[in-house]
């Protein structure tokens, strides 16, 4: 019977493995023979790497190198079967004229190299790179290159000896002509592994994915649930020192509430959001039910949260999951005199309003958008703003969608965000 392993001493070594963009243009080239004056405008040719992003590095090995943006050069220690070496790049057209891929180079592995070791290279979906594949003027394709030391193998599969190994990728591009081939890349939140939205993401491409889209997660003990792509835009107010990332970059956000909480046993909003018994639970419990996969991208987050009446200033805290501000849902509507502005928050000029919420037209005073359910049921679910005219209370969204305040002791539903990247 053949045995397998999960685990050798012996490694392999990727010592050069380099992906280069080689260049063609295709001259332009015309013949008019009717006797006039005629104008050829300027054009440019620009495709380069860009954005070079890791995906799993399971050894620490040092990152790619991009040298003069056309060649990547990476050097991987792949130490036991598992481990793996996999990162996102972009090709980007900044020339002004389409190109597409002439030919496309791989160096192969050998019969015994196959056995052990995996050299993938892909557009960040998985689909493969062909012949005539376009890339229009002003456009980005991703790429995703993997190396990885197969799992589960048989004795007679494993080097005996450390493997130094040397593969090679290029793309050659040239003017497109009516032979290419747009490539489309899928961007379905619903069908997309965790693992493909976080590659994308981290690729810079979280923008091609539709904001309101969603997806079902499975939180073990508190059931299945709905998440929900918040934002994925990051203005410039987002560079500004001080400011909450909450509403920054790819945000994502339960579309349904998950289960109840007290913000505070002692019933106090002193300290905020930072201090809360409730930022203790979704940071720890909720946090720690997440699949794995999406857990491990979630990013520490800076969070700025509206004060109460005890303290003089907005409390911060760094999270990987909170929940949101009232003007993160309702956004700013009007000026401290009227009627439906929310004149109790501190922290309402360090955020904005999330992508979502400003799509639908959400404001103080068109709030049906903000009603969430929990088991077909409308939910009452909290915000982490202290109102700032109260020792003990807290804002929340109410069954009816508009927003109101209470004390931190009731028990109202939960609804947390946490960005990836």
């Amino acid at each position: 019977m053949s045995k397998k392993i999960k685990k050798n001493k012996n490694i392999f070594i990727i010592i050069l493995l380099i992906i280069v963009i080689s260049i063609g243009y295709s001259y332009l080239t015309t013949n008019l023979p009717i006797l006039s004056s005629v104008t050829l405008f300027q054009n440019t040719w620009d495709i380069h790497f860009e954005n070079i992003k890791m995906i799993n590095n399971s050894t620490s090995s040092s990152e790619p190198i991009l040298t003069d943006y056309t060649t990547v050069n990476f050097s991987p220690n792949l130490d036991i079967p598992g481990d793996e070496y996999s990162f996102s790049i972009n090709i980007v057209n900044n020339g002004s004229i389409d190109a597409m891929v002439s030919e496309v180079i791989k160096s192969t592995l050998t019969d015994s190299e196959e056995k052990f070791v995996d050299y993938v290279v892909t557009y960040i979906d998985d689909k493969e790179i062909n012949k005539n594949d376009k890339i229009e003027s002003g456009s980005i394709l991703p790429i995703k290159v993997k190396v990885g030391y197969k799992k589960d193998l048989m004795v007679t599969d494993i080097p005996s000896t450390d493997q130094n190994l040397s593969f090679n990728l290029s793309i050659d591009f040239v003017q497109a002509d009516r032979d290419a081939k747009p490539v489309v890349l899928s961007y379905d939140f619903a069908e997309d592994s965790w693992k493909e939205i976080v590659t994308k993401v981290r690729a810079g491409l979280g923008a091609n994915y539709e904001v309101g889209a969603t997806k079902k997660i499975d939180l073990g003990d508190l059931g299945v649930h709905t998440i929900r792509i918040a934002n994925t835009s990051t203005p410039e107010e987002c560079s500004i020192d001080g400011y909450s990332q909450t509403a920054c970059g790819f945000v994502l956000e339960f579309a349904d509430a998950i289960t109840s909480n007290i913000m505070n046993e002692d019933n106090t909003n002193k300290g905020g959001w930072a201090n809360s018994d409730a930022r203790e639970y979704t940071n720890n419990i909720v946090y720690n039910l997440l699949p794995n996969d999406l857990k491990n991208a979630i990013i520490n987050t800076f969070v700025v949260s509206g004060h109460g009446i005890v303290d003089n200033e907005n409390n911060i805290s760094t999270d990987k999951i909170y929940l949101l501000s009232t003007k993160e849902v309702y956004g700013k509507e009007g000026n401290d005199s009227d009627a439906h502005a929310i004149h109790n928050d501190t922290a309402e000029p360090q955020t904005h309003q999330l992508d979502y919420y400003r799509s639908i037209g959400v404001n103080t005073s068109n709030y049906e958008g903000a009603i969430k359910y929990i088991d077909n049921s409308v939910a009452q679910w909290w915000l982490r703003t202290a109102y700032s005219d109260s020792y003990a209370h807290f804002y929340n969204v109410s069954v009816y969608g508009y927003y109101g305040f209470n004390s931190a002791y009731f028990e109202f539903y939960i609804s947390p965000a946490f960005r990836i990247g």
